[in-house]
């Protein structure tokens, strides 16, 4: 690292060989963190289940059979269908069949997701609780009270179950795995930066290429500073050996 006029030089070089010579102290800050997330993920953290069922709606009149016209228009529909689903109406009737006395419609809608796949008829409707008989519950009941409220607007004959919501049996979240890899992650990148950033800060001189790279002059002779320690150490086996 080299200061001129206020402008910073660093030498790529010597910082890859303070990198390389403190991986250790890196590897193992990262792997400290990694162990961490992991911990934190499995036994603090709460597990989130998902439970998911789908719909499936095709807009056609009574009595006539299902042309390609009905197909497209009931793909581009799904995004309503979405709608409505998410709707303020359905997510409070869900609280009031269920009696969820301690949640809003916006807490509800927190936990809601609805997928429409792209050229599909068919519409994703998951919900995530820590419980996993509750989300399944959940979702069901939207399922229902979202097909009522889609005939009624929609004037849509009728509306499939496709696939009914089950009790999920994994979690959803947090993944351990990723949490402790990008905990590890996270970790070698803060060690990183304070090797990087004491690198930078030190503006000490250490040989005499150090002086001829920062103050332009050249040394005429090296005085060792381990002089005075070698006395000690050898007053010492002196005193020992009396």
């Amino acid at each position: 690292m080299n200061k001129r006029d206020d402008i910073i030089e660093i030498n790529l070089g010597e910082l890859f060989a303070i990198l390389l010579g403190r991986a250790f102290l890196i590897i193992s800050s990262g792997i400290f963190f990694a162990l961490a997330g992991l911990f934190v993920s499995k036994f603090v953290l709460h597990p989130i289940y998902e439970s998911t069922t789908k719909i499936y709606i095709l807009n056609k009149e009574e009595n006539q059979t299902v042309t390609y016209s009905d197909v497209q228009i009931s793909t581009q529909l799904t995004q309503d269908y979405a709608e409505l689903i998410k709707s303020r109406y359905v997510l409070e009737e869900v609280i009031q069949r269920l009696n969820l006395i301690e949640m809003d419609y916006k807490d509800l809608a927190d936990v809601l997701r609805v997928d429409t796949p792209s050229d599909t008829r068919i519409v994703a409707i998951t919900v995530k609780d820590e419980d996993p008989l509750m989300a399944m519950k959940i979702a069901n009941c939207i399922r229902e009270v979202a097909s009522e409220h889609i005939t009624n607007v929609m004037d849509i004959d009728a509306i499939n179950v496709a696939e009914t919501a089950n009790v999920p049996t994994e979690k959803a979240s947090p993944s351990v795995g990723k949490w402790a890899a990008f905990s590890g992650f996270i970790g070698a990148v803060i060690m990183a930066f304070f090797v990087i950033l004491g690198y930078l800060l030190d503006d000490t001189i250490k040989s005499n290429d150090d002086v001829e790279r920062y103050l332009g002059l050249s040394t005429l002779a090296l005085v060792p500073l381990t002089v005075e320690e070698q006395d000690k150490k050898k007053a010492k086996k002196n005193a020992k050996k009396k």
